[in-house]
C-alpha cells in the first residue's frame, strides 16, 4: 500500500514537473516571437531620435547617445501632416462603418433568410476572395473614372458600403450560432426582415462588428495602392501617400523618415492599445461559435 503510494506521488510530481516544463519552453518561445517582432519597432523609434552622424555609426548604437527631437518636428513641418491625417481618417472610419453595414446585412440575408440557391450565391460571394486585387484594379478604375469619381476618396469609401466576401463569412458564421427561434418569433409577430436585422440581430452581433470595424480601419489607414490610383491632389494626400513624398523628398535623411514612420504608426498603437479588449473577445468569440 506504501509502495502504491509512494509510485502515486512520484507519478503526480513528474507530471506537474512535465507541464511547468512545456510552459516554460511555451513562454520562452512565445517571448523571443514576441521580441522578433518588437525589434524593427525599436530600431525605428531609436532611429527616429538620432543625429544623421549617429545613423550611420558601424557597429549601430543600441540607443541615441544624444537625442535629436528636431527630427520630429521636421517630420511635421514638411509635409501637411494634421491634413493628411484628416483625410486618412475620414476614409479609415467611413470605409469602416460600410463594411459593418453592409456585411452584416448581407450575412443576416445568408443566414437567417431561406431562399432558393442560397448555398450557391455564398459559394460564389466566397469564390471571389480567390481573385487577386490586380485583375479587377483596371476594369474598377475605368469604372469609377466614368463616373467622375477620380481625385476623390469616393472610390476609396462607396466599394465599402456593397460589402466584403471575407467579412460577409465571418459575420454570417457568427449569426448562424443565434436560435432561428428569434427571428421566426419576430415574423410571428408582424416584424419585416430589416426590422428582425437591425432590432434583433445587429445589437447581438457587436463582437463581430468590432472586429470588422478594426480590420477595415487597419487596412484602410495603412492602404498606399488604393490612394496611388485615385488621388492626384496633394490636398486630398493620406499618410500613406504623404510619407512615400517624405521619403521622396528627404530619402537620405533616415532620422525624420524614421521620425515620420513613427509618427504615423502612433495613432494605430492607440487605437490597438484602446480596443484590443474588443478585438480579442470578437476574434475568440467568431472563433469559437463559427
Amino acid at each position: 500500500m506504501t509502495e502504491l503510494k509512494d509510485t502515486s506521488s512520484r507519478s503526480f510530481v513528474s507530471v506537474n514537473q512535465s507541464r511547468l516544463t512545456g510552459t516554460v519552453i511555451a513562454f520562452i518561445v512565445a517571448s523571443l516571437i514576441t521580441l522578433s517582432f518588437a525589434v524593427p519597432l525599436y530600431w525605428m523609434i531609436v532611429t527616429s531620435l538620432k543625429g544623421d552622424a549617429e545613423v550611420f555609426l558601424n557597429p549601430p548604437t543600441a540607443y541615441p547617445h544624444t537625442v535629436v527631437w528636431e527630427n520630429y518636428t521636421k517630420a511635421l513641418n514638411n509635409i501637411p501632416f494634421f491634413d493628411y491625417l484628416r483625410n486618412t481618417l475620414y476614409y479609415a472610419v467611413f470605409s469602416s462603418i460600410g463594411s459593418c453595414l453592409s456585411s452584416a446585412l448581407v450575412a443576416y440575408g445568408f443566414s437567417k433568410i431561406r431562399w432558393v440557391g442560397r448555398e450557391w450565391v455564398f459559394n460564389i460571394v466566397l469564390a471571389t476572395m480567390l481573385l487577386p486585387g490586380a485583375v479587377t484594379m483596371i476594369p474598377t478604375y475605368l469604372i469609377f473614372r466614368d463616373l467622375g469619381w477620380t481625385g476623390t476618396l469616393l472610390p476609396l469609401i462607396v466599394p465599402s458600403f456593397f460589402g466584403s466576401a471575407y467579412y460577409i463569412f465571418l459575420m454570417r458564421q457568427f449569426i448562424q450560432t443565434m436560435p432561428d427561434e428569434l427571428a421566426e418569433a419576430a415574423r410571428i409577430d408582424g416584424c419585416s426582415e430589416f426590422g428582425i436585422f437591425s432590432r434583433i440581430i445587429f445589437p447581438l452581433i457587436k463582437p463581430a462588428l468590432a472586429v470588422v470595424f478594426l480590420q477595415q480601419f487597419l487596412l484602410a489607414f495603412k492602404d498606399f495602392m488604393g490612394p496611388l490610383i485615385y488621388l492626384n491632389d496633394p490636398s486630398q494626400y493620406t499618410l500613406s501617400l504623404g510619407l512615400q513624398q517624405f521619403q521622396g523628398a528627404n530619402g537620405q535623411e533616415w532620422g525624420p523618415l524614421m521620425a515620420c514612420a513613427t509618427i504615423f504608426t502612433l495613432p494605430l498603437f492607440v487605437l490597438f492599445f484602446f480596443t484590443q479588449r474588443y478585438f480579442v473577445e470578437g476574434v475568440t468569440f467568431t472563433g469559437i461559435k463559427g
